[in-house]
Formats: C-alpha cells, structure tokens, sequence
C-alpha cells in the first residue's frame, strides 16, 4: 500500500508528511506548486474540492477501495484511525487530544496565517492589520505556554497528532514576529519536536 500525498511546502502541507512518517506509512508525493495555481487543476479539484492542499489518496480505504481524503485535520484523524496510532486511547486525554487538534484548525493556523499574510506578503503594510494579527499570535503562543508548561504534550503525557498539527505553524514562528525565548514551555516542546527524525524528515517535503 502506497498512499498518494498532494501536497506543497507549506505548515498544512507539512502537517500530513511528518504525520506519514511518524507512522511509517509508504507515500508517493505528488508537489502541488500553490504559486503556479497547479491546486486549481481539475484532476486535483476531484480530490480536493476546496482546492487546497493537502490531500492523500489511500489505495485502501476503509471498505479496501481507495478513498480520498482533503484538510489535514481530517487527513490526521483518519492516519490515525486507520493505524491505531498517536492518538490517546484513555477517553479524558482523547478528548484532549481532539481539543488541541481543533485549537490548532480553528485557531493557531488561520490566525498565524494572517499574520504571515499581512507581516510578509500584502501588497502594502497595513499597521492595523500587522498589529492585530501580530497580537493574536502572541496571544495563542501564550495559551500553548501556559498548556506546556502543565503537560508534556499538547494532549497530555504522550506525543500524539495534536502535537504534529500545530508544529509546522509554530515552525514559521518568526514570520509570526515571534520570539520563542519568550515561550520557555513552547520553546522546550519545539526544540524536542525539532529533533525528531520523522519530523525533520516531513518538514523537508516536497523536496
């Protein structure tokens, strides 16, 4: 079984990669150049209708038909469902887990990438604009210090997919003005997480 990954070098991206390899699963990748508008193509609009990336296609889905699977929260819950791997199976920290995972969707991704947006590639600088999503950032830093510094782990004693969600937006934490010295907690969690093997191996995809 090879599941098929679309994807490009972005933290959404990065998301599904590292997740892979933690989990050992064989994929081929296929880049979906997001500045070439490569993610407006029809044959990838079938798998991933809202024309974002990532998205996987899994050979065997599971009723063993292929399955095609588009948001890579979707995408880690079904990896983990499917392996029986990195996420809690204790009900109070998978409900953690879920917490933090939908923390990450709903909150540390789409605002963090306001900030990149607004700090890095806006046509013009817009002080409200940098200001209020520079302090947001701060701000959701702040609520993943405060969680470190009372668990190990996003979701508790355990690395799980709350923990791969959220490191490839904190990976771009200086676009983010952000300084991790600030964080001692976050600082501890992403230098750990930096140094894992998968990890390394998931940030550099596509190659």
């Amino acid at each position: 079984m090879t599941i098929d990954l679309y994807t490009w070098s972005t933290p959404n991206g990065r998301k599904v990669s590292i997740a892979l390899e933690e989990l050992g699963l064989d994929y081929r990748v296929h880049p979906i150049d997001i500045g070439k508008g490569d993610q407006f193509a029809p044959d990838f609009l079938k798998i991933s209708p809202n024309n974002k990336i990532p998205a996987i296609v899994d050979p065997e889905g599971p009723d063993g038909a292929p399955i095609s699977i588009f948001e890579s929260g979707a995408i880690l819950l079904y990896l983990s469902e499917k392996t029986g791997k990195l996420m809690p199976t204790e009900p109070r920290a998978r409900v953690a887990a879920m917490e933090w995972i939908m923390w990450q969707m709903g909150n540390f991704g789409p605002m963090l990438g306001q900030a990149h947006h607004f700090r890095r590639f806006a046509p013009e600088q817009i002080p409200y604009a940098v200001e209020r999503y520079s302090k947001e950032a701060a701000r959701l830093y702040g609520v993943m210090d405060k969680r470190l510094g009372e668990a190990a782990y996003l979701a508790g004693d355990a690395y799980s997919m709350a923990d791969i969600i959220t490191y490839p937006w904190a990976a771009r934490h200086p676009w983010q003005g952000i300084e991790l010295a600030d964080y001692p907690n976050v600082k501890r969690w992403y230098d750990e997480l930096s140094a894992r093997p998968a990890v390394q191996r998931g940030m550099a995809v596509p190659s």
